[in-house]
């Protein structure tokens, strides 16, 4: 194997400079003996077991899109989630010669990543959106109170992909459905996305997570009972429009850079809200919302947003406020809408900056340049 080789899989694994090199002392001191001449057939056997790692590594970074789409409704967090495959993929290059052979390659890679996610939740408390930790605020004021990055569900752009072989409802990535995810315990959560929303049969998901058929069905019954008793306030917000009216999208965006809240407000309903992770406050009502939107003019006059696409194809867009050299604007936040009978019932402002390398934006934009051509 070449060091082209090695530095190939290294890449896949998502390894640093530190783990290639490992790997490069590895294939000399594990495979040195085909070259030397009292070996015979050695070198040959090691070629071929070498290309049947390679054929396992390809196939592990074709699921890498659905790999990722399944930690992200396991984890509740795009970062977490992608340093799950990353972690999952090492694992499969660690763990290749303990397959079993009578196994579906399919279903191990999926132990693999099911045993990744419960390893890191092992500790973890309940991610959840603002709305299913307290009440609305009654007293608006600039937010101030916040908890840290793992208490909150943060968003996923449409780039976290499903298994290819079935259609997968894209209201199961959801904002609203990753938070009723997070009520189950773990191990439930696995078993309910693998057989529920991935719909694989009773006995792949026990192949997948060590179970036996008996055991995952056992387990799906008590995961519904637990669902059905969750009682959300984000549960009113499930059932969405499948299409988001366009002119309405358009006015948001001309109201929002205008900073008009009248018109702004004219696009909810009567009970919309707004919340706005990593901050505890949200706010319900127009009236309330209305006091927000004055109370955050300063910080927000001049924005431009450019539109994303998140959580199932939600109409979501990436605001960029003035920074302090002139004609610069900067990230800020994610706002992922959520619509219902053609106005606004909820919006989401994700306000971390690091989301923005995974919607694939940049870091800066120059303030003079066409929006529109983004929209």
């Amino acid at each position: 194997m070449s060091t082209q080789n090695i530095n190939k899989i290294a890449l896949i694994t998502g390894a640093n400079m530190i783990s290639i090199y490992c790997a490069r002392m590895l294939f000399r001191t594990s495979y040195c003996y085909p070259f030397h001449p009292d070996f015979g057939g050695a070198r040959k056997v090691g070629d071929t077991r070498m290309s049947e790692k390679h054929g396992e590594l390809d196939m592990a970074e074709e699921l890498r899109s659905e790999l990722i789409g399944y930690c992200y409704r396991m984890m509740g967090s795009i970062f977490d989630a992608e340093d799950a495959v990353q972690d999952t993929m090492l694992r499969v290059w660690q763990s290749w010669d303990q397959i079993r052979q009578d196994s579906s390659r399919k279903s191990w890679i999926y132990r693999i990543a099911t045993n990744v996610c419960l390893d890191k939740l092992r500790h973890a408390k309940r991610r959840a959106l603002p709305m299913d930790l307290s009440d609305p605020a009654t007293i608006i004021v600039e937010p101030r109170d916040n908890l840290p990055r793992t208490a909150w569900i943060w968003p996923a752009p449409d780039t976290a992909g499903d298994p290819a072989d079935i259609a997968v409802s894209r209201e199961t990535i959801r904002l609203s459905f990753i938070a009723i995810l997070q009520t189950l315990p773990p191990r439930q959560r696995a078993v309910f996305i693998l057989h529920d929303v991935f719909r694989w049969p009773a006995k792949q998901t026990a192949d997948a997570m060590g179970m036996t058929v008996a055991a995952v069905n056992s387990t799906m019954q008590r995961a519904r009972v637990t669902l059905t008793q969750a009682n959300l306030r984000s549960d009113a917000l499930r059932e969405m429009d499948v299409d988001a009216d366009q002119r309405l999208l358009a006015c948001y965006v001309e109201a929002f850079e205008q900073y008009n809240i009248e018109k702004l407000l004219a696009l909810f309903h009567e009970s919309g809200s707004l919340s706005m992770p990593p901050f505890v406050m949200w706010v319900c009502g127009k009236m309330k919302m209305a006091s927000f939107y004055q109370t955050t003019r300063n910080h927000c006059t001049g924005s431009r947003l450019v539109s994303v696409r998140a959580n199932g194809n939600c109409p979501a867009y990436a605001q960029y406020v003035q920074a302090g050299r002139a004609g610069v604007l900067v990230p800020w936040g994610i706002h992922i809408l959520e619509i219902q009978n053609g106005k606004i019932a909820h919006i989401h402002h994700f306000i971390d900056t690091d989301l923005f390398a995974q919607f694939g934006l940049p870091t800066y934009l120059d303030a003079s340049m066409d929006f529109t051509a983004n929209r």
